[in-house]
């Protein structure tokens, strides 16, 4: 009599992580969240998505684009810019997940009461950054048409523990920097002293971060909106 032999079975893949999953763990990255006063309000959030979700952005096919010598200000490059817009939403699963949790009332809720800013009638826009070496970003403030800005660096590559964001007083003397750390966040509401950007320095690899606004209906470019036919009520 021969014995039976169980088959086994390759593991399950792990379920990803939803919207759901995201408002709560952004949620929590902003209740620990660390504020600053100086030069300006600015807070750090750390662990602001699911691990997997940081994972799958990463994994985005999007090269890196060229920059051809030009650097200073990222709207030199809108035509190979990319977001988190109605097509890549419809196309990469992540994408839509993350967009529908800051879409969603409770996250906008939070930012509204821990950042004190107003964002209704405001539009979600959400652009995957990819910088290479020669990248640099002049000093700016964000005021404007933006009511909140967010910097969410997601590339774990160990040489890139200082290329955060640089902070500028309001005479656009440097006076510090971010810290850049996987999954963690730089936050303010801009404002006319708001300046920061990024001092040319050299860039291992890819700098990847995901720039989270809301803009006001003023924005021209509506088709890099998440959802440009669905204001923040």
């Amino acid at each position: 009599m021969r014995e039976s032999v169980a088959v086994q079975q390759p593991p399950a893949e792990a379920e990803k992580s939803s919207a759901e999953d995201i408002i709560r763990a952004f949620t929590q990255s902003v209740e620990n969240g660390k504020r600053s006063d100086q030069p300006y309000p600015h807070w750090i959030v750390r662990a602001c998505l699911p691990a997997d979700t940081v994972d799958d952005i990463l994994a985005l096919p999007f090269e890196a684009p060229s920059l051809e010598g030009v650097s200073g200000k990222r709207e030199l490059h809108n035509n190979t810019r990319k977001y988190f817009d109605v097509e890549n939403r419809k196309a990469f699963p992540v994408c839509e997940a993350v967009a529908q949790a800051f879409q969603d009332e409770r996250v906008i809720n939070q930012i509204e009461s821990t950042f004190g800013t107003d964002l209704t009638g405001t539009y979600l826009r959400m652009e995957f950054a990819q910088d290479i070496d020669g990248f640099w970003l002049e000093p700016h403030s964000d005021l404007g048409v933006k009511l909140f800005t967010m910097l969410l660096y997601l590339s774990k590559d160990p040489r890139h523990g200082d290329l955060g964001t640089d902070i500028y007083d309001g005479d656009k003397r440097h006076v510090g920097r971010s810290p850049f750390e996987p999954n963690a966040a730089m936050i303010f509401v801009p404002a006319d002293n708001t300046f920061h950007g990024f001092e040319k320095r050299p860039i291992k690899g890819v700098r990847t971060s995901l720039i989270i606004n809301y803009v006001t209906d003023e924005w021209r470019a509506r088709e890099q909106l998440a959802f440009p036919e669905a204001p923040i009520a």
